[in-house]
C-alpha cells in the first residue's frame, strides 16, 4: 500500500476533497455501458447543468482534466481558416491560443497586464472589427487570481456570427457562471477546483447554437477522442459507445456535484467570498500586498506579491509543505518569483483553512 502525506491543499488546484467524495471514488467498478452507470450519467448532466446554469442539452463530464476539455471545444469549434479572438492576460490565455492555432484557426489576441481584466467595451470594439467565429476569455484566470466579467459580451458576438467560449476551470461552483442568462456558447471546467474532486474530469457544456457549428463542420475535427459528433452520441442520444469513461471518476464528480447543491449555490458564492476577505484582511495585516486588480480579484484564488524581506521564495513555500504540510503555489510565467497563489476552494473554502495559512505563513517568515 501506498503510504502517502497528508497534505492542506491551499494552491491553485488540486483542492481538498470532501471524505463522501473519495468514498464515492473507491466504490465497486461497473460497466461504462451498464445501465446503472447510464443512470450516473444522467444525474451528473443534470447537476452540472445547474452549476453552469444552462439547459444545455450538450452538457456532460469530458474525459481528462480542464486541458483536455479546452481541447474538446477548440478542436470542436474552430475549423482551419477561422478568425478567432482570444485574451491573453495570464497563462491559459495562452494556452487557448496554442489550441485554438492548432486546430487552424487564425488567433487575434488581445492584451492586458498580469493581474489586469479586459474592458468590455475594448472587447467590443474589436469584435466589431474582426468578426471573429470564435470570441474566447478566461473568466478565472489561475495563473493571475483576476476575474474577467462576462456579462454583456455576447449580443455583439453573436451579431457578427460569432460564438462565446469561457474557461471557467477555477470559477465554476465558487463565483457565479450564467451561460444561458449571459449568452456563452460554449465553457469548460475542471474538477480539482471549487468542485473540490480530484483532478480527472472536465464539465463541458455547450448551447444548440455551438452544436450547430459542430455538426456542420466541413472537416472532421483533429482529435477522434474528444470529437464530439463522436461523444456526445455516448452522453445522451443513441448511448453509442465511443471510450471507456472513467466510472468511478464519475462516481465521485456525482457525489461532489450534490455537496455543491446541497450547500446551495448562492451560500456557496457568499461563503468563498467571507473567507477571502478574512484572509485577505490577515495578510494584509501582515505587510502582503495582492498583485490583481483590487476590483476584479478572486475569493477562491488570491495573488499576493512576494515580500522584499523573502530571499528564496521557493525555500519558504518548501518549508510550508514539509514542516507544516500546508501547499501554496508559486507565480507562473511573468510573475515566477514575485507571487504567491494561494487557493481557496471548495471544501477549503473554511475559516480553519484561513488561521492554517496565516499561522504557517507567521512561523517560516
Amino acid at each position: 500500500m501506498l503510504d502517502l502525506p497528508t497534505r492542506h491543499l491551499h494552491g491553485p488546484g488540486p483542492s481538498p476533497v470532501p471524505p463522501s467524495v473519495l468514498e464515492a471514488l473507491g466504490q465497486p467498478c461497473i460497466g461504462h455501458m451498464d445501465p446503472a452507470f447510464m443512470r450516473v450519467m444522467n444525474e451528473v448532466r443534470e447537476m452540472l447543468q445547474q452549476v453552469f446554469g444552462t439547459e444545455n442539452e450538450m452538457t456532460l463530464a469530458c474525459s481528462g482534466t480542464g486541458s483536455a476539455g479546452a481541447e474538446m471545444l477548440m478542436d470542436n469549434l474552430v475549423e482551419p481558416g477561422d478568425a478567432c479572438l482570444i485574451g491573453v492576460n495570464g497563462v491559459f490565455g495562452g494556452r487557448l491560443t496554442d489550441k485554438a492555432r492548432r486546430a487552424g484557426g487564425v488567433v487575434t489576441n488581445l492584451h492586458a497586464d498580469w493581474g489586469q481584466s479586459f474592458s468590455r467595451t475594448l472587447i467590443k470594439e474589436k469584435v466589431a472589427e474582426l468578426k471573429p467565429k470564435i470570441v474566447c476569455f478566461v473568466h478565472a484566470e489561475t495563473s493571475t487570481g483576476t476575474l474577467q466579467p462576462f456579462e454583456g459580451l455576447a449580443d455583439a458576438v453573436h451579431e457578427h456570427g460569432g460564438l462565446l467560449v469561457m474557461d471557467c476551470v477555477t470559477s465554476l461552483a465558487g463565483r457565479p457562471v450564467e451561460l444561458d442568462a449571459w449568452g456563452v456558447d460554449a465553457a469548460y471546467s475542471g474538477t480539482q477546483k471549487c468542485l473540490s474532486c480530484p483532478p480527472g474530469l472536465s464539465p463541458v457544456s455547450l448551447s444548440e447554437r455551438a452544436m450547430e457549428k459542430v455538426r456542420s463542420r466541413k472537416t472532421k475535427p483533429n482529435s477522434w477522442y474528444l470529437d464530439l459528433n463522436l461523444v456526445g452520441n455516448y452522453w445522451s442520444g443513441s448511448r453509442a459507445y465511443h471510450h471507456t469513461a472513467p466510472v468511478n471518476m464519475n462516481f465521485a464528480l456525482h457525489e461532489a456535484l450534490r455537496l455543491v447543491l446541497e450547500e446551495g449555490l448562492e451560500v456557496r458564492y457568499a461563503r468563498h467570498r467571507r473567507v477571502h476577505e478574512r484572509l485577505k484582511a490577515g495578510l494584509e495585516t501582515r505587510g502582503f500586498r495582492y498583485a490583481s486588480d483590487p476590483e476584479w480579484t478572486l475569493p477562491m484564488l488570491n495573488l499576493v506579491s512576494i515580500p522584499d524581506r523573502v530571499d528564496d521564495e521557493a525555500a519558504v513555500r518548501k518549508r510550508l509543505l514539509l514542516d507544516h504540510h500546508l501547499e501554496i503555489g508559486g507565480g507562473l510565467g511573468a510573475l515566477a518569483g514575485k507571487c504567491w497563489r494561494i487557493g481557496l476552494m471548495g471544501h477549503g473554502a473554511t475559516d480553519e483553512a484561513v488561521d492554517r495559512i496565516l499561522a504557517g505563513l507567521d512561523a517560516v517568515l
